[in-house]
């Protein structure tokens, strides 16, 4: 095994200009090291800080942005859904997902959006995901998550999208806030559902299971196309419990390592006002999970 990569050497100075991300915990995350790497590329005298905010502090937190000027931070889990009740200005798009994963300040005002679902939606561009012509996308829970994968799904000119969630009454409530033609919302056994898998085009997991093969309710992955794309919102170094029957099949499957990467350069630049090095912080994400670029 080589040496692992190295963060670029950063010099701060009261000219330094400071983006960051709020989470809990936020320790593991690689957004730090994606965003410092294009400000050492650009030459430019910025730095990406992780904040461990706990719940309780996140509307102080929120507050200091400006005072501290902070020119933005993502917001990370738990925080999502707080956040957008915190934020005066929301876009469209973080008022329909009830969440934000941007704070930008914006002088006087402090602007909340959302950069999932436009992040997911290039992922599932990149890995060919054709879900037109009546077939099926099919998400799996009803969170901040499955709210962006329903809106991305939609984007990608999906007809006919299926929720499948343990509790049904969370499930009914994120269909309702899309227009039509609005998701069908179906138990756990829809995973089981020959019928429907056999014109799924999609499958996304939503929610937090998959990282070990205990939690994970039962698929049957034989049942989807050839072509079926299978997406997992968690990433890892490793293939997740969601993802390895698909894999073994040889289905096109990717984690949210490229949603990620995505929501990262569109954060950027909300955050700077200009085009980020994309092949930097790819290389650089890809590398911190230990893994080809593709």
């Amino acid at each position: 095994m080589g040496t692992p990569p190295q963060a670029p050497a950063v010099t701060l100075s009261g000219r330094t200009l400071i983006t960051g991300i709020f989470g809990d915990p936020v320790e593991h995350s690689l957004s730090p090291a994606m965003h410092n790497a294009a400000y050492a590329a650009l030459g430019i005298d910025r730095v990406y800080v992780p904040f461990h905010v706990p719940p309780a502090q996140l509307r102080s937190a929120i507050r200091a942005i400006p005072a501290l000027g902070i020119l933005g931070v993502n917001v990370t889990v738990p925080h999502k859904e707080h956040a957008a009740r915190l934020i005066a200005h929301l876009s469209p798009e973080a008022k329909l997902l009830g969440a934000t994963n941007c704070i930008v300040n914006r002088g006087a005002h402090l602007y909340g959006d959302n950069t999932d679902a436009r992040g997911l939606e290039l992922a599932l561009r990149e890995l060919g995901a054709a879900v037109g012509g009546g077939r099926v996308a099919i998400v799996i829970g009803a969170g901040g998550g499955a709210a962006a994968a329903v809106l991305a799904s939609k984007r990608l000119g999906a007809r006919r999208i299926v929720i499948a969630n343990r509790t049904r009454r969370r499930a009914i409530g994120l269909a309702s806030r899309f227009a039509r033609p609005k998701p069908e919302v179906r138990g756990l056994d829809a995973l089981l559902d020959r019928e429907l898998l056999s014109g799924a085009a999609l499958v996304i997991n939503a929610t937090s299971a998959g990282l070990s093969s205990s939690d994970f309710p039962a698929l049957d992955y034989k049942s989807t196309p050839a072509d079926c794309v299978f997406y997992d919102l968690l990433y890892a170094a490793a293939p997740s419990a969601f993802l390895k029957p698909a894999i073994a099949l040889g289905r096109r499957s990717a984690d949210g390592a490229l949603m990620l990467l995505n929501q990262g350069v569109l954060a950027f630049r909300l955050f700077n006002r200009m085009t980020p090095p994309a092949d930097v912080m790819r290389k650089t994400l890809f590398e911190r999970l230990g893994r080809p670029l593709g």
